[in-house]
């Protein structure tokens, strides 16, 4: 019972999730399919990259992921499939794994070509179904990667932004606003122990300063704006009870500067 998630823009009002577990079901009645989310904004590709790179380390190994976030659906844009690490993934070419590759010690890829692993009809503007389903059906009942294509040497990669680390700031921006408003960083939690731990920093962003790294959303007061590592490891800038993106009037590319006390 392969397990196979899947992570699209979809939503959930229309039928498109329903069909491509359908396609899926079809050909592996014993497919294990989960849902990542369908819930990323309408084609926002960074989106999906960041917040698929967060959760498919949490799956048994040889999970098989689909990711459809594809604004480039029937155009000259590739299909891709592809082992990192102990994970397959199932995606078009865009960039989508921009973040699983930035952290990835190795992996094989080849560009899906071969149509006896599609459906029969391909429609151009849904390949979530007709291609990247069945192919992670077929994969699933251990089709090898190498049957569906040539290999693929060169995916599209997005830029993963890094926090400029000084000798008396860092640098940074928020890569990541989640549902509750909270403004994730691209400083970890490990960058920040290194350079100077989590006490004595002050952290700037949109005209508000935080003098601490909290440990939970409840070191603030009611409606009050903190810093804290959150679950995946990232600083992240929050207000309890409220959303610190609309308090805030800022989203992602937000600068964010993290300063010593006493220090500009």
């Amino acid at each position: 019972m392969r397990v196979i998630t899947l992570l699209t823009d979809f939503g959930l009002q229309d039928t498109y999730v329903g069909a491509m577990k359908g396609v899926i079901l079809s050909i592996n009645p014993h497919a294990q399919v989960v849902d990542l989310t369908h819930n990323i904004p309408p084609q926002d590709i960074e989106a999906a990259a960041f917040l698929l790179n967060g959760a498919y380390r949490y799956f048994p190994a040889e999970t098989i992921h689909v990711v459809v976030v594809d604004p480039g659906v029937g155009s000259e844009r590739r299909g891709l499939a592809g082992r990192v690490g102990e994970y397959f993934f199932v995606a078009p070419d865009n960039g989508v794994l921009s973040w699983v590759l930035a952290d990835a010690s190795s992996c094989a890829m080849v560009e899906l070509k071969n149509t006896a692993y599609f459906l029969p009809r391909i429609s151009r503007t849904f390949h979530g179904r007709d291609v990247f389903a069945p192919v992670a059906a077929h994969l699933s009942r251990g089709v090898p990667l190498t049957s569906f294509g040539p290999p693929l040497t060169d995916p599209v990669r997005l830029d993963v932004p890094q926090p400029v680390i000084e000798e008396n700031r860092i640098l940074a921006q928020v890569i990541h606003v989640d549902r509750f408003g909270n403004l994730i960083t691209n400083v970890m939690d490990e960058t920040l122990a290194r350079w100077r731990g989590c006490a004595n920093v002050v952290i700037e962003i949109a005209g508000q300063r935080i003098n601490e790294v909290s440990a939970t959303y409840s070191a603030a007061p009611p409606h009050g704006l903190l810093a804290l590592f959150g679950s995946s490891g990232h600083l992240e800038i929050a207000v309890r009870e409220g959303n610190a993106a609309e308090q805030l009037g800022v989203g992602r590319g937000a600068r964010v500067s993290i300063g010593r006390h006493g220090r500009s």
